[in-house]
């Protein structure tokens, strides 16, 4: 039976500082071509959440980037395997200055039903909440950016390295489990606190990245075999620890956040910052680095692998990063919003449930 739709609703939007507050008389969102509107279970946070009103205020802008819930209403265009009160997951664009009604952080969120996941029946909400990001930005990265061809379902006969730097965080933990169904050896950095934990998601061997020569060490120790690097945080320092673990030939370098060209200290290694809204098709309409125009290349990529995805998720073959739940009222996220600026968090990812 269709769900009933309130006109308005609770919401976090951006002030005129960019600044995120709780509103409670927002619009829910009209079904527009293709899309699908989702009763809010649960939602995640992820450092975007805070840094794009920071650097791109625009007031009313609706926050938040990742969710999952119940199919409330579909459009007829929508994908027809979904219905209503079906368990889901994905990502939006949220604190798009383009359209103000998307964002994640509300009670009903709109999204383009071409890459929403359904929730196995052994996850949670929490769980599931974490996902649209971090596959999608994952998929650009791996097989765009890093041009890498081996899948899951079509993985490498040989195991190759490939160096995931940050590989405790949520992109990172999942590009571990991504490589490794591929068929590669993921080789990853982190703090010494967390090595534990990234070998549980497959990592092959692991290198502490406070170490001062942990490039050299990692170049050493993989022979000079690797081509391709991740970086999932983005700074000078692990620029340069990527660039030096490539091995003589050069290779590839993705990262998640823009870069100065000085940070590619070779120039046998080419650099290229990831976008992962880009999978959503539209365009980005930020200044630079981060706009965008619309990719229907990015677009076709990320719907082929949302299907692999959710063969992934289905057969078990995947699981989620450490999940926080840290409160399940709006309070609460913007609790969790702080508490991410302050750097506090690691090896977690904090999640908002309304359940």
């Amino acid at each position: 039976m269709p769900m009933p739709i309130p006109a308005t609703q609770t919401a976090v939007v951006q002030d005129a500082a960019g600044l995120p507050i709780i509103v409670h008389d927002a619009t829910v969102p009209k079904l527009r071509p293709g899309t699908v509107l989702v009763k809010t279970a649960a939602v995640a946070l992820i450092p975007s959440d805070y840094k794009m009103g920071k650097t791109f205020p625009s007031l009313g802008a609706r926050v938040g980037m990742d969710f999952a819930g119940r199919v409330a209403a579909l459009d007829t265009a929508a994908r027809p395997d979904l219905k209503i009160g079906d368990r889901v997951c994905g990502i939006v664009h949220g604190s798009n200055p383009a359209d103000l009604e998307s964002g994640s952080f509300a009670q009903y969120v709109l999204a383009r039903s071409e890459l929403l996941l359904r929730v196995p029946e052994n996850w949670s909400m929490a769980e599931a909440s974490t996902l649209g990001s971090t596959l999608f930005t994952n998929c650009l990265a791996l097989w765009s950016a890093l041009r890498i061809v081996e899948t899951p379902e079509g993985p490498a006969e040989e195991p190759t390295p490939v160096l995931v730097y940050g590989g405790s965080t949520t992109c990172g933990t999942m590009a571990i489990q991504l490589l490794s169904l591929s068929g590669f050896d993921p080789i990853v950095t982190c703090s010494a606190r967390h090595f534990d934990l990234v070998r549980s998601y497959g990592a092959a061997a692991v290198f502490d990245h406070m170490s001062s020569e942990v490039g050299p060490s990692i170049r050493s120790s993989t022979r000079g075999k690797i081509r391709c690097a991740l970086d999932c945080i983005t700074s000078r320092e692990s620029a340069a620890c990527c660039c030096a673990a490539i091995g003589r030939p050069g290779g590839r370098y993705a990262c998640l956040e823009a870069f100065e060209p000085d940070w590619i200290t070779r120039g046998a290694v080419k650099g290229e910052f990831v976008m992962g809204l880009e999978a959503l098709g539209g365009e980005i309409k930020l200044g630079r680095p981060y706009g965008r125009q619309p990719s229907r290349e990015m677009h076709e990529l990320a719907i082929r692998f949302a299907s692999m995805f959710q063969r992934l998720l289905d057969g078990g073959k995947l699981k989620a990063h450490p999940v926080e739940v840290i409160s399940q009222s709006f309070e609460g996220i913007l609790e969790g919003l702080s508490l991410l600026r302050s750097g506090s968090v690691s090896g977690k990812r904090l999640v908002v449930s309304f359940e």
